[in-house]
This record gives structure tokens, C-alpha cells and sequence, in this order.
């Protein structure tokens, strides 16, 4: 229950904030700083856990479908396992599973000749016409249906996933409340759970609305968890809605001076993206009488996708997925959100919203539609878009004089290596690319940290009447060093390692694929037209240091500023930390994803050619 306990902790925080008297602001602010420590409890120990042998997936799904079995009327149980059994035969045997429209057809054929489909149709004609009990035998039927596809098939591309809770939710729509974590998803919800604490104790000097603001960000994480967590697609869709809602407000209220039109904004281009998203899950959903969100059995059952659905599929989870991240044309909301939003939603929304979308790419977008996203129309599309974010971003981050603008920019430019190392599709590429996404969650959160820092004290961000605060800020501008070389890639610090694995699989990709004809190899022009972009990186970063903290301070009241106090020395030490720490020692990350991550890759590849 430890999933369920790390989702739901902030929830109940939430309502205790919004219980406690509005005029006791420190209780406010300690009580919601306490809550998100707590919750980081239970994802410290999912995480330290994680590498013990534990019940995987498929084991957690058998045992809730033999409780099923066992539990339902003894006169149709030896049919259900009849049932499941056949099922299991097909998809050990790499067939597509039956589906509950092919038993149907099944059932209304004359009777087999053949012992085994003699069998088949007799089952499941006694279990169909089984209604006694709380639950008809065709509710029954299509729950054990579900658990066994999902059971075959989290165990041939995910047997890493663990910690799975399972339990019916709301049965007349077969939903069902499902969670789990694997290599993928655990790193992003540490990031989620240590950048909380973080930035609560950052926004201890938030004077307005004070009761609002944090109810609001712990409702916020409740959201982000969940959709980390979330194995079944419309539990998943809940969650991500979560988000949308907090988001809007702290942006719409605790903004800067045009925060309602960012907030707008941000709502529409993220609500589109959401509504195509729930049209490709409705048309999962009623995909030959399938009827499940579960995604384990709709994975199951993906090898039955006919080459235009699968297209069309793929198509709407990117474009749903894509805005979030956030993929040229789709970018223009994020720099608007961040220049407009209070510091904390910044590092948030950089440190972990904007990998939501990079996360929905290996869970749902590749996994559902793997055929679609190899094809070699699509892993040109997919580089390209990694191309202009890389390059197109790096140029618009050169050009801004808003500190704050330039460092949303450079998020749209290092999402690209996200991108690259998706369409590459190769060992190196596809661990630098999920690497990158917590790399960069790290360094730019701590970039937005640093701004908004130095925002305080000076009340602009406008880099070109900035200049000498290394002099009269030593700590702040050796943190600032630290942050802003990180992104930067230096050698030696968390940024540089992910892109170099990028470059390297992306690089690679053409010959890793060039004898098999199922996948397409990324195009190596791709990638020398995107390695002017890590140049430009260096221009801006080399640039930016160069206004605000080398030279004379440009007025006389830059010499005044205090250095760091002990509020924003423990919001950025920890960063700071990570930032050299994985770029010393970036195996610890990547032997915790590797084996996960393989696995995706092999499934996404169609277990092809490597």
C-alpha cells in the first residue's frame, strides 16, 4: 500500500491545510512542509526497496484473477480456468489473446470438431448464461479476461514493474484502480517527492492567499504521483486532469503581471492535448469489444492493431503527450507559464510537469503502437522535431533578455534530447533520453531556484541591467555555477552524461538497424545538424553568467544584496548535490533504469534486431 499511501498523503494534507485557521500562516506553511516529508517517506522506501526481489506484475495479476476464480459460483469455475487457460496458451505461443468478440464469434459457431475449441465454446457458453451471485458470470468472465492478457504481457515487456495494487473501482465500466512502478517511473517520482520539499520550503516567504497556495500544490502532487503511478488508462486520465487544475490557479493568482493570459493559455493548449488524448482512450476502450482501460491488457492485446489504427493511436498520444513536453509548434505556452509563474511553480513545472509528457511517450505512445512509432515515417517525424527543439530552442534562449525566459527556452531545447534519443531507438539513446528527463529535472529546477532568488532582491529579471552579483553574492553565484554549467553539459556534472548518451545512440542508430527491415535507423545528418545546438547551449549559459555575475556591479545598490539565507541554502544544496553527484557517478541512475528501460526498448522494437 505504499503507492496508494505516497499518492493519497498530500490529498489528506490538503484538507488539513484547509482546515487550520487562515491567520496562522506558519502553522500553514510548517504543516504542508511536514505532510510532503512524510510523504517522501513511503518513496524513499519504494525506492530503496525497489531492487529486492519482490512479487512482479504478472505474479500480483495471476493471484488476483485465481482469487476471482476461486470466488465465484463453483458451477462455473472450472470453466473460467477452462477460459483463461486458452487464453494463456495463445499468448504463450505469440498468438493474439482471444478477445471478448472473438469467443463471442467462437460461441455462435456450430461446435468444434476439435476437442480444445469443443471446450472453449462450452465454457464460455456456461459462463455467459451464469448470473447467480452479486456478479453475472459475464462480469466475472471479462475481469479474469483482463487480469490473464495483462498477466502475459507485463511479464514479456515489463518484469520490473512491481509494487502493483489492484482493486475494482467503478466494475460496470470494468475500471479499476491499478498502480505501479518499475525503472521508469520511480526516479520520476523521487524527483517529484524531494522538489516538493524543496519548494515548500522555498515559498515559506508566500504572504497571499498562503492556505490556497499550499492546499493547492499538495493537490498538485497528489496528481503528479498518480500519473506515475497509474496502470490503468482512465485512472491514468484522472490524474493528469489533477494536475491541469492546480496548475491554472497557482499561475492565474500567484503570477506576475499577465498571469491570467499565461494561465489561459497554459489551460487551452494543455485541455486540447487532453481531449485528443481521450479520444485515442475511448477508442482503445471500445477496440473489439475489449472494454478495458487496463493498459497491461490493452498492451496484450496491441499485437492485434491493424498497421491504421495503430497510426491513428500513436498519432493522438504524441500529440497529447507532445504539448506537454513541450514539442515545437506546441511550445509556445511554456514560456509564457514560466515567466508569469511564482518561482516554486517554475521549478515544478520544469522539474517534473514537463517530463509527464516524455513518460506518456515510453508508457502508452510506444507500448500501444509500437509498430506505428518504429516505422521509419515516424522516427524521421519524431528526430526532426528533436532537431528544431534542440536547435530552435538554444537560438531562442540566446536572444531573450528575461532571465527567467531564457531558462524556459533552454527547457524547450533540452526536451529535444528526449526526442532524439526516442527516435533512435537504441540501447544508448533510449537510456540517455529517459536519463535526460531526470537530469534535466534537476538542473533546471535548481537554474528557476537561482532566479527567482536573485528576483527577490532586485525585483527584474532583465539580464542586461544585471552584472557584479558574483562580488557581493559569493554562495549564490558558486550555486549558480553549479546549475547553470550542469545544463550546460559540462564534463563532470549530471548534464553532460544524458546528452552524450543521446548523441551517442542517435548516432549509432543508422548502422544498430541497418540489417533489419522491421525498424528504420535515425538518419545520421539528423544528428550532426543538431550538435550546433550543445554550442549554442555554451553561447547562452556563457553569456548569462557574463551579465549577471562577472564584471562591476552596474548599480550601486547590486553591492547591498545579502547572500543566500538558510531557507534558499536548503532549497538549492540538494540540487546542487545531485547535479555533481550523477555527473560523477551517473551509474547509480542508470543501473536502476537499465533494466526496465531494455526491456521497453525491446517491446517498442518489437523484440527485434537487438
Amino acid at each position: 500500500m505504499l503507492l496508494t499511501l505516497a499518492i493519497f498523503l498530500p490529498l489528506v494534507g490538503m484538507v488539513l491545510v484547509l482546515l487550520l485557521p487562515g491567520d496562522n500562516k506558519n502553522l500553514i506553511r510548517w504543516t504542508a512542509l511536514g505532510v510532503t516529508v512524510a510523504t517522501f517517506i513511503p518513496i524513499v522506501m519504494l525506492t530503496v526497496g525497489y531492487g529486492d526481489e519482490g512479487e512482479t506484475a504478472a505474479a500480483t495479476l495471476r493471484g488476483e484473477r485465481n482469487l476471482i476464480v476461486d470466488s465465484a459460483p463453483t458451477a462455473i469455475q472450472d470453466d473460467l480456468k477452462v477460459l483463461y487457460q486458452s487464453v494463456d496458451a495463445r499468448m504463450a505461443n505469440q498468438e493474439v489473446a482471444w478477445s471478448p468478440a472473438d469467443l463471442e464469434e467462437l460461441a455462435g459457431m456450430e461446435l468444434a470438431a476439435d476437442d480444445e475449441r469443443r471446450a472453449i465454446q462450452t465454457a464460455y457458453a456456461n459462463v455467459m448464461a451464469s448470473t447467480g451471485g452479486e456478479r453475472t458470470g459475464a462480469d466475472l468472465w471479462h475481469e479474469v479476461w483482463e487480469l490473464t492478457v495483462g498477466a502475459n504481457a507485463s511479464g514479456e515487456f515489463s518484469k520490473d514493474l512491481k509494487y502493483v495494487e489492484y482493486g475494482s473501482w467503478i466494475p460496470v465500466f470494468h475500471i479499476h484502480y491499478i498502480l505501479g512502478v518499475d525503472g521508469l517511473s520511480l526516479p520520476l517520482i523521487f524527483l517529484t517527492g524531494l522538489l516538493w520539499i524543496l519548494c515548500f520550503a522555498y515559498s515559506f516567504n508566500i504572504e497571499k492567499g498562503v492556505k490556497a497556495y499550499f492546499a493547492l500544490f499538495l493537490l498538485l502532487e497528489t496528481g503528479l504521483i498518480g500519473v506515475f503511478c497509474a496502470l490503468d488508462f482512465f485512472l491514468f486520465y484522472v490524474f493528469w486532469e489533477i494536475v491541469l487544475l492546480p496548475m491554472y490557479f497557482l499561475i492565474g493568482y500567484w503570477g506576475g503581471p499577465n498571469r491570467i493570459y499565461a494561465a489561459i493559455k497554459f489551460f487551452i493548449y494543455t485541455l486540447v492535448g487532453s481531449v485528443v488524448m481521450l479520444v485515442a482512450m475511448l477508442a482503445l476502450y471500445w477496440k473489439d469489444g475489449y472494454d478495458s482501460f487496463n493498459l497491461l491488457t490493452l498492451i496484450g492485446m496491441s499485437d492485434g492493431f491493424d498497421a491504421t489504427f495503430q497510426l491513428w493511436i500513436f498519432m493522438a498520444l504524441f500529440l497529447g503527450f507532445a504539448i506537454k513536453v513541450p514539442v515545437f509548434p506546441f511550445h509556445t505556452w511554456l514560456p509564457d507559464a514560466h515567466v508569469q509563474a511564482p518561482t516554486a511553480v517554475s521549478v515544478v513545472l520544469a522539474g517534473v510537469l514537463l517530463k509527464m509528457g516524455g513518460y506518456g511517450f515510453f508508457r502508452f505512445s510506444y507500448t500501444l503502437a509500437s509498430d506505428a512509432g518504429s516505422s521509419e515515417a515516424m522516427v524521421m517525424f519524431i528526430g526532426l522535431l528533436g532537431l528544431i527543439n534542440i536547435v530552435y530552442g538554444a537560438m531562442c534562449a540566446m536572444a531573450q533578455r528575461d532571465f527567467k525566459s531564457l531558462v524556459a527556452y533552454s527547457s524547450v531545447s533540452h526536451m529535444g534530447f528526449v526526442l532524439l534519443g526516442l527516435a533512435a531507438l537504441t540501447p544508448a539513446g533510449v537510456t540517455g533520453a529517459v536519463l535526460q528527463m531526470f537530469n534535466h529535472g534537476v538542473s533546471s529546477a535548481m537554474m528557476f531556484l537561482l532566479v527567482g532568488v536573485l528576483y527577490d532582491r532586485a525585483h527584474h529579471r532583465d539580464l542586461n541591467n544585471f552584472g557584479g552579483i558574483g562580488l557581493s553574492m559569493p554562495y549564490y553565484t558558486g550555486f549558480a555555477i553549479i546549475g547553470f554549467f550542469a545544463s550546460l553539459g559540462l564534463p563532470g556534472l549530471n548534464g553532460f552524461i544524458s546528452e552524450l548518451s543521446v548523441f551517442l545512440g542517435s548516432y549509432n542508430s543508422e548502422s544498430f538497424w541497418a540489417n533489419n527491415s522491421d525498424v528504420y535507423g535515425l538518419p545520421r545528418w539528423i544528428v550532426y545538424a543538431a550538435l550546433p545546438g550543445v554550442v549554442l547551449t555554451a553561447g547562452y549559459i556563457l553569456w548569462c553568467v557574463q551579465r549577471v555575475y562577472l564584471g562591476e556591479p552596474k548599480k550601486e545598490e547590486y553591492k547591498a544584496y545579502k547572500d543566500l539565507c538558510g531557507r534558499e541554502v536548503f532549497a538549492l544544496a540538494p540540487l546542487g548535490f545531485l547535479c555533481i553527484f550523477l555527473g560523477v557517478w551517473p551509474r547509480l541512475v542508470i543501473d536502476f533504469m537499465n533494466p526496465t528501460l531494455e526491456q521497453l526498448r525491446l517491446f517498442m522494437t518489437s523484440a527485434v534486431g537487438g
